[in-house]
């Protein structure tokens, strides 16, 4: 499984971390990057991630990507474009992705996890999703909790994230809705907590035996009471500057898993609900061996913005080898062996 060859897809603040890591990789090599903006077609790909050149050019053309034959693409654009997708794999090369849509076939829409499935089958690919959130901290980490289950009572996960040094504006203020007033907020951002996090929250209770009947998000959020700075962008005073989602998954009529995710761009916030000084996620199991395990983000504030992409580009690095050695199809984090990264 060494000698992989690898194209990166968009290097956006992910994409750009997990170009770096196939660069540096002892096992990998970059055959390709393929870029949405015209201005970043052309330039070497060690150019777009801060490191000295490579000789590989970026470029917008899906064709020369196609044209490569590699083994692998890191599929990471802002939006998936199922055309993309099913072209990629129907051509021979793998996916490993940070988009959310793979996560559990079964909460796929049917026709397109036909026509995925169809594209794997012709290729003899496999596509995988993960990441950080979802992917590790919802599928690899309660997998392992689970194991020393003999009853699962309930499980909750809790994530907190700082956002203040996160450089995406567009994910910030356009997608999330951070800095709008609480009156413009887009409610559906609750409803995709359900979509995000519930296909997660299925594979995992499907794993167990315990198949979900209801997957539900409520919300609410929270503003900033001055005027705010970070990384991104500007925040006025009362607006939008920490939103809570809440995912609730039922079994027999019951809550059994619970996904809270806490994401602000301040701790000063009206009403304040964070937890001072944590970044980070917190799980509690309940059942006939039940833990509370905290995993906390341990870095510096002036540091966030440099270490953070990788808690998200480094897992879908590290699968690379075990989605291209997989039988052909939408692979689960239950269909692949535990992930182990080559260090060295």
């Amino acid at each position: 499984m060494t000698g992989l060859r690898v194209v990166q897809w968009a290097t956006g603040n992910i994409g750009s971390r997990s170009l770096r890591q196939v660069i540096e990789h002892p096992a990998l090599t970059l055959a390709g990057v393929y870029v949405t903006s015209p201005a970043k077609a052309g330039r070497d790909a060690g150019d777009l991630c801060g490191l000295p050149p490579t000789g590989v050019t970026a470029t917008n053309d899906i064709a020369e990507i196609l044209a490569l034959g590699a083994d692998c693409v890191l599929y990471m654009p802002a939006v998936c474009d199922l055309d993309q997708v099913c072209a990629i794999l129907a051509d021979g090369t793998n996916i490993v992705t940070t988009r959310g849509e793979f996560h559990h076939p079964g909460s796929m829409p049917p026709a397109d996890r036909e026509r995925v499935e169809r594209a794997c089958a012709e290729g003899g690919t496999s596509i995988h999703s993960t990441g950080s959130s979802p992917g590790f901290i919802s599928e690899a980490v309660p997998l392992v909790l689970a194991s020393i289950q003999r009853r699962l009572d309930g499980m909750a996960i809790n994530e907190y994230a700082d956002l203040a040094s996160r450089n995406s504006p567009e994910m910030l203020f356009d997608l999330m809705g951070f800095g709008h007033s609480v009156a413009e907020f887009p409610p559906e951002r609750f409803a995709f907590g359900a979509y995000s996090f519930g296909p997660s929250m299925r594979l995992v209770a499907e794993a167990v035996g315990l198949p979900l009947d209801s997957v539900t998000a409520t919300g609410e959020v929270t503003v900033t009471p001055e005027k705010l700075t970070i990384a991104a962008g500007t925040l006025e005073a009362g607006t939008v500057a920490g939103q809570r989602t809440i995912v609730t998954g039922t079994h027999a009529g019951r809550p059994l898993m619970t996904f809270t995710a806490t994401w602000y761009c301040t701790e000063h916030l009206e009403p304040a609900w964070t937890v001072p000084g944590w970044d980070g996620w917190k799980v509690h199991v309940d059942g006939d061996a039940p833990v509370d395990v905290d995993i906390r983000f341990d870095i510096p504030v002036e540091r966030m913005g440099e270490m953070t992409p990788g808690y998200t580009a480094n897992r879908p690095v590290n699968a690379i080898p075990y989605v291209c050695a997989a039988a052909p199809g939408i692979r689960t984090t239950v269909d692949l062996p535990q992930i182990i990264p080559v260090l060295a």
